[in-house]
């Protein structure tokens, strides 16, 4: 029964994706190759003097990349600071500066990791204009590289990638902001508050008082998960009433996070004029996000126990409205996107469900990954499993048509190692300081023994893999942490961001390979296991030493 109950929640989610697949898919490539212009987007063309017909070299692109953000996180920064003299500030003091550039890093790096308590801490002119904005357009950046990407590896010859300007205002116009509006009129509808009411402040029954928050709730919580962004508008974050209120606004929200970067497989497929291989990256993505919502919600089920059994699993931590299954596939969907939201206590979470979210993100959060960025995350694995594979079985390396080669091996071979150095350096850095580590240990932690650990480890994680996810025993708001952080999540997105422009940028200048050559047929189902298996591989090893120990002393802690 338990077994029907979860594959009947995937599947409820599965099948609605499914019937957007291919319009969603096509739509989006014409989006990207379309040659015609909207007057409202000649007129933002014009205000921002650009020609959006003229094409960039990676160089260009990525200082394109680098500015927009750049821009966004100084203006983020300031909003958040100043923000005790904007309107509807509701009271609220500025944001301390070391928090205000962490939450600007974080939601400028499509992270969205919150260290502070949002209802208390941010008005509602810093929710609206600061980080709802920043959530449409870090999103749009992801989608506009993982676009470059494709192009270089579709076209021969070529030294340009596209306009980066021309692809970030079309993702967003196009895409991202009338998918919000539809999301926030059918959250509306489901309970999600939407109103500038500020705190309410009432008499309960036993005639104590209480306060209770408003604000513009649907429109953010709409593009927080159509673009993976993840930052709640409440503390309590997709658990709470007010940002999802009922058992089916949670499927939807789900549904939300995931329904673009899988539907990017067929946008790829489109614009490579290959869709056998965008099948084959939809189905390894489908394989590894399976897996990782079959462990996560094994491991809760079969907590041990009398209250946990007689719960039916473990419930700490889980809204009664959601379920092991709705919170379980919650809990998957977010961690195998950038979507950092959460709809339950992760640090509440068995040992072994805990560990399965950690691992679920360490693969590099391309299951199916965040908004764009799983797409190409996707796609350096692939060039790295067509390497490995050709070469074992004495075949040419060539991925659709383009020949990988010492320089592209070089780029996705750093690439895939810039999350852990980040991660572990950080958290060696971390320690290694003792009054940084007394700190972190005596006022961070839940508690210094295994669940601290744990909670330590994934935070860092987290942020290097741009995820946002916490467990919420740990207390990052210090000075250290705030920067540290912060540092870490713009490095986890902007260096990455540089190393795939770099690819899409050797792959496009190459001709393609002669058609006679032994290569390998990619659109085969024996490549997805492959694939999968690269994925693990690469991406598993690097933390079984942190993550195991912390895991198997809290299974065994008395």
């Amino acid at each position: 029964m338990d077994l029907l109950k979860a594959a009947a929640a995937w599947g409820t989610v599965a099948l609605a994706i499914g019937l957007l697949y291919r319009p969603l898919g096509d739509y989006m490539a014409w989006v990207f190759t379309s040659r015609r212009h909207t007057k409202f987007e000649n007129l933002i063309y014009k205000a921002i003097g650009v020609n959006p017909d003229a094409e960039q070299t990676w160089q260009a692109y990525l200082r394109g990349v680098l500015a927009f953000s750049g821009v966004g996180l100084v203006m983020l920064f300031l909003l958040q600071v100043f923000q005790h003299w904007l309107p509807w500030s509701l009271g609220l003091p500025g944001v301390r500066w070391d928090t205000a550039f962490n939450t600007a890093a974080s939601f400028v790096g499509n992270t969205n990791w919150q260290s502070y308590v949002p209802e208390t801490t941010m008005g509602y002119t810093v929710q609206m204009a600061g980080l709802t904005v920043q959530s449409f357009v870090c999103a749009a950046v992801g989608i506009a590289v993982s676009v470059a990407l494709v192009r270089g590896i579709s076209r021969h010859r070529s030294k340009t990638l596209g306009n980066f300007w021309c692809d970030v205002v079309r993702a967003n116009l196009r895409i991202l902001l009338p998918m919000s509006i539809i999301a926030a009129i059918i959250l509306m509808s489901g309970g999600v508050v939407q109103n500038l009411a500020g705190f309410t402040h009432i008499t309960t029954i036993d005639g104590g008082g209480g306060v209770i928050p408003g604000g513009p709730v649907a429109s953010q919580e709409s593009i927080k998960m159509l673009g993976t962004n993840g930052g709640g508008f409440f503390n309590g974050n997709s658990a709470h009433p007010f940002e999802n209120p009922t058992p089916w606004t949670n499927m939807f929200q789900v549904f939300m996070l995931l329904i673009i970067p899988f539907t990017l497989c067929r946008t790829f497929g489109k614009m490579v004029k290959d869709q056998r291989l965008g099948y084959t990256i939809l189905a390894t993505m489908v394989v590894l996000f399976t897996t990782a919502y079959v462990a996560i919600t094994a491991a809760e089920l079969s907590a041990g126990g009398t209250a946990m059994q007689l719960a039916g699993g473990s419930m700490e931590g889980k809204e009664q409205r959601f379920g092991i299954f709705g919170s379980t596939l919650f809990a998957t969907a977010t961690t195998g996107t950038s979507g950092g939201a959460s709809n339950s206590m992760h640090g509440s979470y068995t040992a072994v469900g805990a560990m399965v979210e950690i691992m679920h993100m360490s693969l590099g959060e391309l299951s199916p990954g965040g908004v764009g960025a799983g797409l190409y995350t996707m796609l350096v694995l692939v060039i790295i499993g067509v390497f490995l594979t050709a070469h074992l079985l004495g075949r040419t390396p060539v991925f659709l048509g383009k020949r990988v080669g010492l320089t592209e091996m070089k780029l996705a071979s750093v690439f895939i190692l810039v999350m852990p150095v980040l991660a572990m350096g950080g958290m060696a850095l971390t320690m290694a300081i003792p009054s940084v580590h007394a700190e972190v240990v005596n006022k961070a932690m839940s508690e210094p023994g295994p669940q601290g650990l744990t909670e330590f480890v994934y935070a860092f994680i987290s942020c290097a893999i741009n995820n946002g996810s916490s467990m919420a025993g740990f207390s990052a708001n210090t000075v250290w942490l705030n920067v540290t952080l912060g540092i870490i999540i713009l490095a986890g997105r902007f260096v990455v961001i540089g190393l795939v422009l770099v690819l899409a940028a050797s792959l496009g200048e190459q001709d393609r390979v002669p058609v006679q050559m032994d290569v390998l047929p990619l659109g085969k189902p024996q490549f997805v296991g492959l694939l999968t298996g690269i994925i693990v591989v690469c991406a598993l090893p690097q933390f079984f030493a942190i993550l195991l120990p912390a895991s198997l002393a809290e299974v065994f802690h008395p």
